[in-house]
């Protein structure tokens, strides 16, 4: 499937999930499938996400099983083990479109915040390691935000921490690049709404939502 094919089924996939969440109903995607069916994976889109519990990719999307190539950690971040999947995933499946979905009230935003307006030094080593992925791009917008609304500030800091991710895929892949340069491959950040279940896809510096 090619990616702007697989974008549509993402924002057609989440426009269900937001009806059915307003209309009190179950989600049409239906999970039952034939053993045979899941010996060979075909998932049409990969999805770098939050390891959040109120963000599970397959129900935001509206999706079943097989189809999304699904890859979580905290805060989304782009270490080595996430560009591994998603070289895995490209090169195995030709899937071509990777989203990296970041959301609202993310624990990992908030937590690099803290520690720049803060005390680094409560954090726990492990956490830290999550935390020093995500300062970078977060680290500007605070110094640019210093008497802002915190809700306005997180928000920013989560999209660009999702921007951030985008990015680094490329810059740390040359198999990702590769896929990309031969238009093989398409990468889009989007963010996930915890209050509305909508999905906002970023392109080319402006917002779309899912409708």
């Amino acid at each position: 499937m090619k990616a702007d094919q697989a974008l549509e089924k993402l924002r057609q996939g989440n426009a269900n999930y937001v009806s059915a969440i307003a209309e009190g109903r179950a989600l049409s995607t239906s999970l039952q499938r034939q053993p045979a069916d899941l010996v060979q994976q075909r998932p049409f889109a990969i999805v770098l996400g939050c390891s959040d519990s109120r963000v599970p990719a397959e129900l935001v999307f509206d999706q079943g099983l097989g189809d999304l190539f699904v890859i979580r950690v905290a805060g989304n971040i782009v270490a080595p083990s996430q560009i591994g999947s998603i070289e895995f995933a490209c090169q195995q499946f030709g899937t071509q479109l990777v989203v990296v979905l970041g959301h609202s009230h993310c624990g990992a935003i908030e937590a690099t915040v803290d520690a720049l307006t803060g005390n680094p030094d409560d954090l726990s080593p492990n956490l830290a390691a999550i935390v020093d992925r995500v300062m970078p791009a977060v680290h500007p917008v605070v110094r640019g935000h210093e008497h802002d609304d915190r809700e306005q500030l997180l928000h920013q800091a989560m999209k660009a921490n999702v921007e951030q991710s985008v990015k680094l895929l490329q810059l740390r892949s040359r198999i990702i690049r590769g896929l990309i340069n031969r238009n093989e491959l398409t990468i889009v950040g989007a963010e996930y709404s915890i209050e509305t279940g909508r999905v906002t896809f970023y392109s080319d510096g402006s917002s779309e939502e899912a409708s």
